[in-house]
């Protein structure tokens, strides 16, 4: 497992000497780490929007003889990556009987899971976790068609940790009535997945406009948010079923509650202890 993360390592130690357009390309090379660099030379010059000859001097740059010996490392990495899953068939509890759909299910879960946890940046999850315990920064989270029940869940958590935490409305008619609210000091999340919706990419587009910071959770293929947010979190969501899991977003998700709640500290103990004593005090929902 020496080479596990070898290459990712060499682009951000190199982060510093970068061209502009070779920075471009570490970006789309770390945003779907490592499984964006196995396609072929043009295919990823394409996705960064640079030429051949900056792929071939970036894999150079990074001590490599050229693009195909940067692609073989990352074939390694992918290999070794495969060969360490949660949870594979052999792996199943010995004597467990189970229907072949929800094992097939499961194991395609726990791949993603497994894949999502090695893809994840650090320097991301840390960037994220800092951005979105800041209590002078306001929060605007918003999710798609299937995702929206992804920014519900966020959204539930995070204003009983932090104040200034909005959901934004589902329908689009609305929206520009929290844009006017939102500025520099404004976060704007957004859960996109295919199949990805116009309308958020608009939102997102505007929302840079005034200076909002935007942070994308997507799918391994990237939403075409992506181009415009300033973080990208990138998870697999792939089943044997018509729709998409959400799962391995939202297991990121909570480890950010959990991140960001630590990054607190008192405030946030101070915050759901007064929160609990109002419900005890109104007795809300309480017979």
């Amino acid at each position: 497992m020496k080479r596990t993360v070898i290459v990712k390592d060499k682009i951000k130690d190199q982060a510093g000497a970068l061209t502009p357009a070779e920075r471009l390309l570490s970006d789309v090379l770390l945003r779907d780490y490592p499984m964006s660099g196995l396609q072929s030379i043009t295919k990823l010059a394409g996705a960064a929007g640079v030429s051949t000859p900056t792929v071939i001097r970036l894999a150079r740059k990074l001590g490599y003889d050229g693009f195909p010996e940067l692609q073989a490392a990352l074939h390694e990495e992918a290999s070794a990556q495969i060969k360490r899953p949660i949870l594979k068939r052999e792996g199943w509890p010995q004597g467990r009987e189970d229907s072949p759909a929800f094992r097939s299910f499961a194991e395609a879960v726990f791949d993603n899971l497994n894949l999502t946890i090695e893809r994840l940046d650090p320097a991301t999850f840390d960037a994220l976790a800092k951005i979105l315990a800041d209590t002078r920064r306001d929060i605007f989270l918003l999710g798609g068609r299937i995702t929206r029940s992804n920014a519900d869940y966020f959204f539930n958590h995070l204003q009983i940790i932090r104040p200034g935490v909005t959901l934004l409305s589902q329908s689009p008619n609305v929206w520009p009535q929290y844009l006017i609210d939102m500025g520099p000091q404004s976060v704007l999340v957004l859960f996109d997945i295919r199949r990805y919706e116009a309308d958020l990419a608009r939102l997102a587009s505007l929302a840079k406009e005034r200076g909002v910071v935007v942070l994308l959770f997507t799918d391994q293929w990237g939403s075409p948010i992506s181009k415009t947010a300033d973080h990208v979190v990138n998870a697999l969501i792939e089943v044997p079923s018509s729709w998409d899991s959400t799962l391995a977003i939202n297991l990121i998700v909570e480890a950010l509650i959990a991140a960001i709640q630590t990054e607190r500290q008192q405030g946030a103990r101070d915050r759901i202890e007064e929160l609990e004593d109002m419900f005890r005090s109104t007795r809300i929902f309480r017979k």
